[in-house]
This record gives C-alpha cells, sequence and structure tokens, in this order.
C-alpha cells in the first residue's frame, strides 16, 4: 500500500519554500535520498506555479507526496477554476493532467489511483 503525505500552504511566495522544506521532511522521514534534489526542484516549479497562476488571492493550494514501490508521486492541487492543460503531449518528464482519465494509456507501468483531494487543514 503506498504511502501518503500532504499539506496545506497558503497563497504566498513563502510557501514554496516550506513546500519544499515539507517534501524533504517526507522525503528524508521515507528514507529517499537518492532523487531528492529532482523532487525537490518539482515541487518548487509546482508550488511556484500554484501561487503565481493557480491559487487565487486567499486560497490555498494542496502538496501531495506518494511513495510507492517504485516511484514517487508529486501532486500539487490548486484551488483555481481553471484546468491545466498539456502543452506538449509528447514531453518526457513531468505531466500535468486533470483529475479526469487520459483519453489514452499513459507509458510505463500505471501509478496507483490517486488519493481523494487534500483533506482541509488539521484533518
Amino acid at each position: 500500500m503506498p504511502l501518503s503525505r500532504q499539506r496545506r500552504f497558503p497563497r504566498a511566495r513563502r510557501s514554496v519554500s516550506a513546500a519544499r522544506s515539507f517534501a524533504v521532511e517526507i522525503l528524508m522521514e521515507w528514507g529517499i535520498a537518492e532523487r531528492l534534489d529532482d523532487i525537490r526542484l518539482c515541487v518548487s516549479e509546482l508550488a511556484t506555479n500554484a501561487v503565481l497562476h493557480g491559487a487565487p488571492p486567499g486560497r490555498e493550494f494542496c502538496l501531495r507526496l506518494v511513495l510507492d514501490v517504485s516511484f514517487v508521486r508529486v501532486e500539487v492541487m490548486d484551488s483555481g477554476d481553471g484546468l491545466p492543460q498539456l502543452r506538449d503531449p509528447s514531453a518526457e518528464g513531468t505531466v500535468i493532467a486533470p483529475r479526469s482519465p487520459p483519453t489514452s494509456p499513459p507509458r510505463g507501468p500505471a501509478p496507483p489511483p490517486s488519493p481523494p483531494p487534500c483533506a482541509p487543514a488539521g484533518v
């Protein structure tokens, strides 16, 4: 069964650093150090995008880390009204996708189903 940890952050520039610190804390707790810099960079990019473009003023974004047998999944959900747009479906690396299922199967092994959306703070 995959491990999962999540935290909500306010829409503020300082939250990007806080999200990175949270991710590093959780990865170290799980004993994951091999790709720490890559994952930290991914968290930074996704959190920055949520702060600048996703979460409206006064609202939050949520960072979730999921550890499965062969991968770590990084999810950032913002409270904005827009849906993510996949600009280059042939690109390798980070995939941004809405919660609706894709129209074609992804390459590689399928990840486990996503847990429910972020719980409110304090849950």
